[in-house]
């Protein structure tokens, strides 16, 4: 199925220096000594524990921004809320397939669609090693190197409603590490 233009127009501003932040992160050591105005200094260290403790976060994700610095934790919290505007938009796709009558199924498949869609298309601008450990991680949780599919998720969720708010939900934790309200 093709991609929609507004949906890689979404990606390519949202998700994609999201994803380029995180694995810069990962790839880079922290520094500690970098400093940032007071304000923005101080609201970012209130957000974590420093990044010298031990990450005991199950969260990959909450790990890498521990490591990052304020500058890095800075620009990752304005791309999550870009991020959390997508997933409002596919919240608006949802509400629309509704007004149009579609079954829950059928917007749970297209929600799905459009989570893994997006993800194929942030994963053209980074590195091949970067590509490569994201699928490995899919292709042994879910078989697939984008993630689960819909059927999937049906049955993790038990129905296609579940399905529905599952593709449009957000990491708490990750939100939460980013000083970020929790979306529901």
């Amino acid at each position: 199925m093709p991609v929609p233009p507004f949906l890689r127009r979404l990606v390519v501003l949202v998700l994609l220096p999201l994803l380029t932040a995180l694995v810069g992160a990962l790839l880079t050591p922290a520094h500690a000594d970098t400093a940032l105005p007071a304000d923005r200094s101080t609201a970012v260290s209130a957000l974590s524990p420093t990044a010298d403790e031990p990450c005991t976060s199950p969260e990959p994700v909450v790990c890498a921004i521990r490591k990052m610095t304020p500058e890095q934790r800075a620009e990752a919290r304005e791309i999550r809320i870009r991020y959390l505007q997508l997933l409002d938009h596919m919240e608006d796709v949802a509400d629309e397939m509704r007004a149009e009558g579609r079954s829950d199924e059928e917007i749970a498949r297209r929600l799905v669609d459009m989570r893994n869609e997006t993800k194929d298309i942030t994963r053209a601008g980074m590195s091949p090693e970067a590509v490569k450990e994201l699928e490995a991680r899919n292709m042994k949780k879910y078989g697939n190197p984008l993630g689960p599919t819909a059927d999937q998720q049906f049955a993790r969720y038990g129905s296609w409603a579940a399905v529905i708010a599952a593709a449009t939900r957000s990491s708490a934790a990750v939100d939460q590490e980013l000083g970020l309200e929790r979306r529901r």
